[in-house]
């Protein structure tokens, strides 16, 4: 194993097997070479494929996604042209995941063109999806699967920001693929993917992260109980508390941002 697959594997977020898998599953649209990119995007931002990771081989996707080769070739290329995966040639080649694929500055741009309605408004439906998620993974989930995410859960690493956006993001989908509903690993990937990154901001904060791991224990205890409606309530607090988390750091960023505007026209003056 070279050097660099071995740093990308020891920053690898905890993504349950069955979340990544979920990611790698076969494409409803077969011809499309702009849905291979989309899925492989949405790995990249979920922090399924971490910054540095090799991709699985071009004929590895096309048997995953149930696509052609050039279909899946044509993928690559246009997260090449987005800066998201570069290849590299020789024995220990392939595609990977650019350590710049998630800028922090973009996330900031992002949340400063959002509006707390806007982001008020996404944390519902966030929550909504969530929380029937982890309704229907206490119903369906196993003891064998109720076992595995309590450990997933006590993996989770709230130290410091980046592993616990990462790992409390893995939990999300675990939910998402215990729910053993197509449709909602589907709508959980994608909303994930478009809000995800912007909600777990909120783990910037200290006591925000471990408010979240003690729910998350929660959430994991209520699946393996099999209680449904006391999953969901917890997601629903989980999200709401993040939500919360976020429209602080917008109000924070405008501060800063009027503190600098306000910096600069003294200069001036």
């Amino acid at each position: 194993m070279g050097d660099s697959q071995a740093r990308a594997e020891a920053q690898a977020p905890r993504v349950g097997s069955a979340a990544r898998e979920a990611i790698f599953a076969q494409l409803a649209d077969t011809g499309r070479s702009e849905q291979v990119a989309q899925r492989l995007t949405d790995a990249i931002i979920l922090g399924v494929l971490a910054p540095g990771e090799r991709l699985p081989s071009e004929p590895d996707l096309s048997r995953r996604f149930g696509v052609a080769l050039i279909t899946v070739r044509e993928g690559l290329g246009i997260l090449r042209d987005a800066g998201l995966v570069e290849t590299r040639r020789g024995r220990e080649g392939g595609s990977f995941v650019t350590g710049d694929a998630l800028h922090g500055g973009l996330l900031d741009a992002r949340l400063h063109a959002l509006t707390q309605v806007e982001l008020s408004d996404m944390a519902v439906y966030f929550a909504t999806i969530l929380a029937g998620c982890a309704e229907r993974a206490a119903v369906r989930a196993t003891d064998a699967e109720g076992e595995r995410l309590s450990a997933q859960v006590a993996g989770i690493d709230v130290a410091t920001a980046a592993p616990a956006r990462f790992d409390i993001g893995g939990l999300f989908l675990e939910l998402a693929v215990l729910s053993q509903s197509a449709r909602l690993v589907r709508e959980q990937i994608r909303v994930q993917a478009e809000f995800g990154p912007l909600l777990l901001l909120a783990l910037d904060d200290d006591d925000t992260r471990v408010s979240v791991l003690s729910t998350s224990t929660a959430i994991a205890a209520a699946v393996s109980a099999h209680a449904p409606a006391v999953a969901r309530e917890l997601v629903s607090a989980m999200v709401q508390t993040l939500a919360e988390g976020l429209l602080a750091a917008k109000t924070s960023l405008h501060r800063e941002e009027v503190r600098r505007d306000r910096d600069t026209a003294d200069d001036v003056a």
